[in-house]
């Protein structure tokens, strides 16, 4: 058996093969989630014209302090009909465009109001005046090609014009489930027999990761149920199985994928949780056989299933990204692999505070449901001491 990969040699050799796929364009509103393909640029100044920041007064700085009538009051949407004249002060709401020959804006608040003036204080030029084009100017960037587009990106998007974006194609992923013991929840279970969970808490990661996810399984321990799902999954851009990797006689996917001529890049990690990790290629198809514990399963997913989708969608730098945190309590290396510990996250005076769970088991996926970060141990002997710096992963 060749030696285990690390985890930096196996992430290496799945994002070699991680080509972008094509683009589409879809509408700003439906872009959540989606990596841009090309620049956007802005279509107006933005603000489109100089607005004011406060429900106040506009007027000139240098006629203050002092009192002045109020000619005219300027509600966002329709602009004043005339410029300021000297003198006057002008009514307006925020946001609405303040009028030539004004230069700043006197809050309601700081002002004495009699009649149809008001008495002033001292103001200062440009005083809650939002120039126009002050947060972005025309034809200037507002986000780059690999941008992951969230709420306040589409926010920005759509207040500089966009109604359109150039984005990646969503990665086509089909996610197949093996095991006879396997049944769904819900069922009755028989002796031997557990719930699938690998099959549904994969497809929700990728899904959160841009994946357009079909699920097939739980499938039975057969050959020819094995070939053919396989062969339906060979037709997406990444065919993601779980369970059936390792060496016993009952684990048969490896095996088939040969046959329906995938050629395997790598098999085993030398990570635990997550060893018994198979990585291959057939065309452009990437294919991730992952371990059947279903925490295993979660680390190969983080580790290297979601950098793969965010680098077919483009992502410049697809992770994984890892954060310091400090650990709150020891925790034993492993003399062969490097570990990923599940851990509880918490903010501290001296920053993120990461406290071990109890039972790291590769099967405890029930332990690992109140975790959000998995920490990083080194391969090595002895341990990571309490209160040392480390690196982590956060959990969506």
């Amino acid at each position: 058996m060749p030696p285990l990969l690390s985890v930096d040699e196996a992430l290496a050799r799945v994002l070699a093969c991680a080509r972008p796929l094509g683009s589409e364009r879809v509408g700003v509103a439906a872009a959540g989630g989606r990596v841009l393909a090309s620049a956007v640029l802005a279509r107006v100044d933005l603000p489109p014209f100089a607005s004011s920041a406060m429900d106040g007064y506009a007027l000139r700085a240098a006629e203050t302090p002092g009192r002045l009538p109020v000619g005219f009051r300027i509600a966002a949407g329709k602009p004043a009909q005339r410029a300021l004249e000297p003198g006057e002060a002008m009514a307006i709401s925020t946001g609405a465009a303040v009028p030539t020959g004004a230069d700043a804006v006197v809050p309601i608040e700081r002002v004495v109001q009699y009649g149809n003036g008001i008495d002033v204080p001292a103001v200062e030029i440009g005083a809650n005046v939002r120039p126009a084009g002050g947060d972005v100017r025309a034809g200037a960037v507002v986000l780059s090609a690999g941008a992951v587009v969230g709420a306040r990106q589409i926010g920005a998007l759509a207040a500089s014009g966009a109604a359109e974006l150039e984005v990646a194609r969503r990665p086509r992923v089909v996610v197949v489930s093996t095991g006879t013991e396997l049944r769904a929840p819900g069922e009755a279970l028989g002796a031997g027999q557990i719930y699938e969970s690998n099959g549904p808490m994969i497809a929700a990661a990728l899904e959160a990761a841009g994946a357009d996810v079909e699920r097939i399984g739980p499938v039975a321990d057969d050959e020819q149920a094995h070939r053919s799902v396989l062969e339906r999954g060979l037709e997406a851009d990444v065919l993601v199985s779980s369970g059936g990797v390792s060496v016993g006689p009952h684990d048969l996917v490896r095996n088939i994928l040969r046959e329906l001529r995938v050629v395997e890049e790598f098999w085993g990690v030398a990570v635990r949780p997550g060893k018994p990790l198979a990585f291959g290629t057939r065309g452009d198809t990437l294919v991730f056989g992952l371990p059947g514990n279903p925490v295993s399963a979660l680390v190969g997913v983080e580790l290297f299933v979601r950098p793969a989708l965010l680098a077919l969608q483009g992502a410049p730098s697809p992770g994984p990204h890892y954060e310091l945190g400090r650990l709150a309590s020891p925790l034993r290396r492993n003399s062969a692999r490097d570990s990923l510990a599940r851990a509880r996250t918490s903010r501290g005076e001296e920053g993120t505070s990461l406290e071990p769970l109890g039972g790291q088991d590769s099967h405890m996926i029930v332990r690992a449901a109140v975790a959000d970060a998995l920490v990083f141990v080194p391969a090595g002997e002895g341990e990571v001491a309490a209160g040392e710096v480390v690196r982590y992963l956060r959990l969506a």
